[in-house]
C-alpha cells in the first residue's frame, strides 16, 4: 500500500489544472499584436535616384584567372623552381575577369611598358551576373 502523505487526490490535480488555465489565459491577454506606425511614402521627382557615390570608394578584388586546375597534395609538395603546373585553359582564349569571385569579362593578356594587363573583350552583362547568381 502506498503512503498517504505521497498520494495525489483528485483536488490537487484539480488545482494544478485550474493554475494552468489561468497562466495560459494571462499569457494571452499579455501576447496582443504588435502595432506599428504607418509611414508617410516619400516623395519622388519620377525619376529613381540612384546614388552611386556612397558606394565607390568600397575596394574589391579584382582577379584575372588564366585557368585552373586540381591536383593532390603529394604532387604539389613535389613542385619547386622552374616546375611546370598545367591549368585547364588553352592558349589564346580569352581569361577570365572576377571582381569578388564573380565573372564581369573576358579578355585577352596585353604588356604595356614592362607590366601585363588584360584587354577586356567581352563585358557579362547584369541581367546574365544575376542570373548566375541564382544557380
Amino acid at each position: 500500500m502506498a503512503d498517504p502523505s505521497t498520494e495525489i487526490s483528485d483536488d490537487d490535480w484539480a488545482a494544478a489544472m485550474a493554475e494552468q488555465t489561468t497562466t495560459e489565459a494571462k499569457s494571452a491577454i499579455a501576447a496582443a499584436p504588435a502595432a506599428f506606425q504607418e509611414f508617410a511614402p516619400v516623395p519622388t521627382s519620377g525619376e529613381p535616384k540612384h546614388d552611386l557615390d556612397m558606394i565607390l570608394d568600397i575596394p574589391v578584388q579584382l582577379t584575372v584567372e588564366l585557368g585552373r586546375t586540381k591536383t593532390p597534395i603529394k604532387n604539389l609538395l613535389q613542385l619547386a623552381q622552374g616546375s611546370v603546373i598545367e591549368l585547364d585553359g588553352l592558349a589564346g582564349e580569352p581569361m577570365d575577369v572576377l571582381v569578388n569571385g564573380c565573372l564581369i569579362a573576358q579578355g585577352e593578356v596585353v604588356v604595356v611598358n614592362d607590366k601585363f594587363g588584360i584587354r577586356l573583350t567581352d563585358i557579362i552583362t547584369p541581367s546574365e551576373r544575376l542570373r548566375k547568381l541564382k544557380k
